[in-house]
């Protein structure tokens, strides 16, 4: 008898979920494993600015992350098995059933939010561990618990009121729309982002963190005088209570249009020199003089767009609940099922979109060593390595798999070719 497509799928999806899961481990194993063995000397590139102590640190961080990760990762496989062919997903609709008979909207909601709220109850312990005992272990958490469970409570509640609208809208269409529900779907998780990045500098995140203008006033004209250099109109410069959850420092531009905002945490202030913020400043001007985000976004509504017409057909095929442990199908769990197992299909991707990011990184550091002066970034940069313990020794297949910026190494190396 020749195998069902019921039975093809299920052996795709498991082999696929049984490949990305040892391939995570493979490659975290390798990490670990290469950190530890260049743990005990400092790289000649940067042994005249960090210690070995310093090193150490950044290599015993590293590890320890991805030891935390592997876990997880297990752990998430399991979930979905357990979601998907030990039947949990549909034991969940049948529960919702039983309460709801004719309410097919609200039910499905309810299932989503079901399996999202489970996700997010075994994710918990992983982060709380990694705030409370990992980063807390290498001087990186300034966070109390008061103030997890108060930015969790505020993380829910932010996310419900945003996402709970798409998702009603989601099922309203499916159940609605006719045939191209998708592309109509489409359409408004489009608008839906754009406005987002319009109000999220202002509305949203300042529910998390305080945001004060730049008192700085040789560092603002400093930067100012960048910015008109660059042809970069923002909405203002602003500082960023960072210290309050972490020592790690950054900086980054956000917001849309006229909306657009330069913010630096203040851990990154304390760190580095006027100069040193400069340059730091004029890589992400490299970013918008290439329009990176608005290419990412762009890929972002491709993808989206290819995703949800792929849904729009899958959700018609019989054996695509079958084979992945749903007897009874319905539009909610159509879309449950593919935000679900997607990741599983897409895993194999990830060198690519972290290679697009890794060039766009090359080309921002490009601007900036036109725009700046090279050696001021390269001290940053190394003050940023050391300070946020960021290992200067990955394994380079593990780096080439996941990591959006290029290794220190190399990254340095192409920075320092401008100075001579």
């Amino acid at each position: 008898m020749a195998p069902t497509p019921t039975l093809i799928f299920a052996v795709i999806f498991v082999t696929l979920l049984i490949v990305t899961t040892l391939t995570r481990l493979w490659l975290g194993s390798r990490q670990i494993a290469h950190v530890q063995a260049n743990r005990a000397q400092v790289p000649n590139a940067f042994s005249a600015d960090i210690s070995l102590e310093a090193h150490q640190k950044a290599a015993d961080y590293s590890s320890a992350k991805t030891k935390l990760v592997l876990i997880e990762s297990v752990v998430q496989a399991l979930l979905l098995l357990a979601f998907t062919l030990v039947g949990g997903l549909q034991w969940l609709d049948d529960g919702w059933r039983n309460v709801l008979t004719n309410q097919e909207i609200i039910r499905g909601a309810l299932l989503i939010c079901s399996a999202m709220l489970i996700s997010a109850l075994v994710d918990l312990p992983f982060e709380y561990y990694k705030t409370f005992t990992v980063d807390e272990k290498f001087g990186f958490n300034k966070m109390t618990k008061a103030m997890f469970w108060g930015d969790l409570v505020k993380h829910s509640l932010v996310s419900l009121a945003l996402g709970a609208p798409i998702l009603f809208a989601a099922l309203w269409l499916m159940q609605g729309a006719g045939a191209y529900w998708w592309f109509y779907l489409w359409v408004v998780w489009g608008v839906f982002n754009i406005i987002m990045l319009a109000v999220y500098p202002t509305f949203i995140a300042p529910l998390f963190n305080k945001f004060t203008p730049l008192a700085d006033e040789s560092l603002k004209t400093r930067i100012e005088t960048l910015l008109s250099k660059c042809g970069f109109k923002s909405q203002g410069l602003f500082v960023m209570d960072g210290s309050t959850r972490s020592n790690h420092g950054n900086a980054y531009f956000t917001g849309f249009g006229n909306s657009k905002r330069v913010v630096f945490f203040d851990t990154l202030l304390n760190r580095l020199n006027g100069e040193e913020i400069e340059a730091v400043l004029a890589h992400e001007l490299g970013h918008f003089k290439h329009h990176h985000v608005i290419k990412r976004i762009a890929l972002m509504f491709l993808m989206s767009f290819l995703g949800l017409a792929l849904l729009g057909w899958l959700m018609n095929q019989t054996w695509f609940y079958h084979g992945l442990g749903v007897t009874t199908p319905s539009n909610h769990m159509a879309l449950m099922l593919f935000l679900l197992v997607s990741p599983v299909f897409l895993f194999l991707l990830r060198p690519v979109m972290a290679s697009y990011s890794r060039k766009n990184e090359f080309e921002a550091d490009d601007y900036a060593a036109k725009h700046a002066n090279a050696n001021h970034l390269i001290e940053a940069l190394v003050k940023l390595y050391r300070d946020n313990a960021a290992t200067l020794t990955p394994d380079p297949l593990h780096s080439a798999f996941y990591d959006s910026h290029p290794p220190a190494s190399i990254r340095i190396s192409k920075l320092a070719a401008y100075t001579h």
